[in-house]
């Protein structure tokens, strides 16, 4: 029996020993986040010396090394042309890791253009080697003391080597590097340059907010140049901007001017269009104070006369449909039932007959709230005419007619 104790106790304690053994020996799982395959130290033979040497290279040692390169990247290009992904990035990613001893600006130029083709391949993993490579480069760049010391065209293409990689913020504040130096260069062209890139980054993330000031100091610009045609397509981005962030004062003061410069052009074509934005904004401030109404009524009865005028009746029809509303919701009911039989003239020159159909409609509903209810009984009729024709909201007209009717007896 004790003998027996001592051998189930031996095959126990071998039991514990195996299995400490086989946790000791248990398999690391795979690395999260493998090395960066841009920061490998191994030597490569196209180097002409060890990658720990940082002595710079000669111009014959670059002579040889540039051509080299660019065969590399023709090497992985066709590699990819042959739908061999991961051999390409491997080729291109060596071709990298070399670039560096060209120089920094040489490096992000090639950085930039295999971000390009890592973000249309949807390769994460490669965007974001490269995108720490970049900011490693940027770091090191920003350790210049003074603004005279700044590459230009390093910062230049770091911005546009981070909008490859879709890093707008990081984008930005290559620029706005770039942007300080030209400032205090005084050289305007330079300036407006890096001030439209940074709003159109900006605008492609539609970060309006932050274009905004960036598409008034444009604005600013080209008003003191005396640049018209720069003034007007600022003013018209501005407008878009600040209808985006609901910014109707702001909107306002942009559509003014704009309008101001057309008047004065006599660009009378566009004026209906701005006349229906400028009435919008003070609909929406009149909430606040209501004495502004009168400014909305009137710029929508200038839109309408003006597009009457040019004979653009689908926007004459939108300006009326837009005084309608303004109408109604004011209890102008008179006035809202002369526009809109206006309206119907209107639609009938444009040969809309649904916009015809939904005048009707709308004539209809006015005389149904003055009680008058032969006359809304005509309009609604002439509603079902047309909806017949169209085979459209047959049954809606039809159900009108019988309410009307029956409220009639």
């Amino acid at each position: 029996m004790l003998r027996r104790l001592i051998v189930i106790v031996s095959a126990a304690i071998l039991f514990s020993n195996s299995l400490t053994l086989a946790q000791s020996k248990k398999p690391k799982p795979p690395d999260e986040f493998p090395p960066s395959p841009l920061e490998i130290t191994t030597a490569d033979p196209l180097l002409p010396r060890l990658p720990k040497d940082k002595q710079p290279l000669t111009l014959e040692e670059r002579q040889k090394l540039e051509p080299a390169l660019d065969a590399l990247n023709q090497e992985a290009a066709a590699k990819m042309q042959a739908g061999d992904q991961v051999a390409a990035f491997e080729i291109w990613n060596r071709e990298l890791r070399l670039r560096r001893f060209l120089g920094s600006l040489a490096e992000v130029q090639a950085l930039s253009r295999v971000a390009a083709i890592a973000w249309n391949q949807n390769d994460s993993p490669e965007v974001k080697y490269i995108t720490q490579r970049l900011q490693a480069i940027q770091k090191q760049a920003q350790s210049q003391k003074t603004t005279a010391q700044i590459d230009l065209e390093l910062w230049r293409s770091l911005g546009q080597a981070y909008q490859n990689v879709r890093s707008p913020k990081l984008a930005v504040e290559a620029y706005d590097q770039v942007l300080l130096v030209v400032r205090q260069q005084k050289n305007l062209t330079a300036v407006v340059e890096i001030l439209k890139t940074i709003g159109e980054i900006h605008l492609s993330w539609f970060d309006y907010r932050k274009a905004a000031p960036i598409y008034e100091e444009l604005l600013g610009l080209a008003t003191s140049q005396g640049e018209r045609v720069n003034e007007v397509t600022y003013l018209q981005q501005l407008a878009d901007i600040y209808e985006q962030t609901n910014q109707p004062q702001q909107s306002l003061n942009v559509l003014n001017k704009l309008a101001e410069i057309y008047v004065n052009e006599n660009n009378l074509t566009e004026i209906p269009e701005l006349k229906l934005a400028i009435a919008s904004d003070y609909e929406s401030l009149a909430k606040k104070d209501p004495n502004l109404l009168l400014e909305a009524f009137k710029n929508y009865q200038e839109a309408y006369t003006t597009a009457w005028q040019l004979k653009e009746y689908v926007r004459a029809g939108e300006a009326l449909q837009k005084l309608i509303a303004l109408y109604r919701s004011q209890g102008q009911t008179d006035e809202a039932l002369q526009a809109s039989q206006i309206l119907v003239q209107i639609q009938a020159q444009a040969a809309n007959f649904y916009g015809m159909m939904q005048a009707y409609d709308e004539i209809g509903q006015l005389y149904l709230e003055r009680k008058e209810f032969p006359q809304a009984l005509t309009a609604f009729q002439k509603g079902l005419e047309l909806a017949q024709q169209l085979k459209h909201e047959e049954a809606y007209f039809t159900g009108q007619i019988e309410k009307v009717s029956k409220a009639n007896l």
